[in-house]
């Protein structure tokens, strides 16, 4: 059986700047891409808040020279899924989709998190054309223009609130009566001259020539006084939460009731020793590339620790 020091489960900036310290560390690490070769990184189109990029840089573009980083340092790169992984003997042993095990004497799970569409159609027609699930990333590109954020959470009333800051309108298509959110967040969206909150409204659809120019919803659903309209928007904003890519490890680690991994204080260790978790995975709080590189790097250097203890 293949035997590394260190192995890596996933390719996002937290999985590759992982290779990259963990190669430099003489770990020779093994890493696997997963699904997604990237990350959900590459689902965006330009990347204007990754540092050293003045000018901004091609979401898949940047990920292949994070890539190319970690192999300069020896990083042995794998297309391939990890299936399965067994914490209960030493060292611990993954399987991949093709059957194929290797050892580890640590692992970096870098698995990322995965943004919940609607599941129209629409929406993967136009992904980085006007459909975006992360307002920090991408609000920035439609400053003095009129959007929509869908959700009535916390998360979507944070969303809104970061738009209104830079776009001339912001709506909020919520499909129940109320929002969900706690009460300071609903005050302040509620507040916002900016953001208009469309109550009892679903999106059914959206249109556009060369990208998004309006979305088609619903107010009251199949209620006697149903109305159907067009509402004209240049960005659609979903905001209706994450899902953690982990189920591999459920019943194996500690995780919240959303499914992100636990890890302790401000490092990246989780309950089984030698098994650190880094980026979305583990992260339901900030959700951005710069934060996800540098919990690789953490993971890295505490594997490097942990492998000379």
């Amino acid at each position: 059986m293949e035997h590394t020091k260190c192995l890596i489960i996933g390719s996002g900036p937290a999985g590759y700047t992982a290779a990259l310290y963990a190669g430099r560390a003489n770990l020779e690490p093994i890493l696997y891409c997963g699904l997604q070769t990237g990350g959900q990184l590459t689902t965006t189109t330009i990347v204007e808040n990754f540092p050293g990029y003045p000018e901004g840089v091609d979401a898949n573009e940047m990920m292949m020279q994070l890539r190319q980083q970690a192999e300069r340092f020896g990083a042995d790169i794998r297309d391939g899924v990890i299936t399965e992984v067994n914490f209960d003997i030493k060292p611990y042993i993954v399987t991949t989709d093709r059957g194929d095990q290797v050892e580890a004497d640590t692992i970096i799970i870098a698995t990322g998190s995965s943004a919940k569409y609607l599941g129209l159609p629409d929406e993967e027609k136009y992904k980085g054309q006007g459909v975006s699930a992360c307002a920090t990333c991408d609000g920035f590109f439609y400053r003095k223009k009129v959007v929509a954020v869908v959700g009535g959470g916390d998360t979507a009333c944070e969303e809104a609130n970061y738009l209104a800051g830079l776009c001339s309108k912001v709506y909020m298509i919520v499909r129940k009566d109320h929002l969900r959110a706690s009460d300071i967040m609903k005050k302040r969206v509620e507040d916002n001259p900016k953001i208009e909150i469309l109550f009892e409204t679903n999106t059914v659809g959206l249109y556009g020539e060369n990208g998004v120019e309006g979305a088609h919803v619903v107010f009251r659903k199949g209620k006697d006084d149903e109305k159907r309209y067009d509402l004209p928007i240049d960005g659609f904003f979903l905001a209706i939460g994450h899902t953690p890519n982990t189920d591999i490890f459920k019943g194996k680690l500690d995780m919240d009731n959303v499914g992100y991994i636990k890890v302790d204080g401000s490092s990246t260790r989780t309950n089984v020793e030698g098994v650190f978790a880094a980026g979305d995975c583990a992260d339901p709080v900030y959700r951005q590339a710069v934060v996800a590189a540098g919990s690789g790097c953490k993971a890295a250097l505490e594997a490097e620790r942990y492998i000379g203890r």
